[in-house]
């Protein structure tokens, strides 16, 4: 059983940065597979990035070069740093956990407007 909260949504303006954290109740080390996905209003929910144990990254074309994903294994917490945000990129966030089952996070809203 793992539990996902995310964290560092807001309101920004176009051009700006915002971090996202994903804490989770246990241990994340030997959880491989982890990621960020969102849902933009009236959209389906796509991937954003992920990140294996081994640190291997992979990332939606649309954040490529404004994204970074990271885990902290020892703080079992997860990142995702946002860079030269879009209003497109407004959504909210959900951290995912695939260990055994998949496992989400409630969410955290980004919104992107000037």
């Amino acid at each position: 059983q793992v539990q996902l909260v995310e964290s560092g949504g807001g309101l920004v303006q176009p051009g700006g940065s915002l971090r996202l954290s994903c804490s989770a109740s246990r241990s994340i080390f030997g959880i491989n597979a982890m990621g960020w996905y969102r849902q933009a209003p009236g959209k389906q929910r796509e991937l954003v990035a992920t990140i294996t144990s081994g640190g291997n990254t992979n990332y939606a074309d649309s954040v490529k070069g404004r994204f970074i994903i990271s885990r902290d294994n020892a703080k079992n917490t997860m990142y995702l740093q946002m860079n030269s945000l879009k209003p497109e990129d407004t959504a909210v966030y959900y951290c995912h956990a695939a260990f055994l089952r998949d496992y989400w996070g409630q969410g955290t809203q980004v919104t992107v407007s000037s």
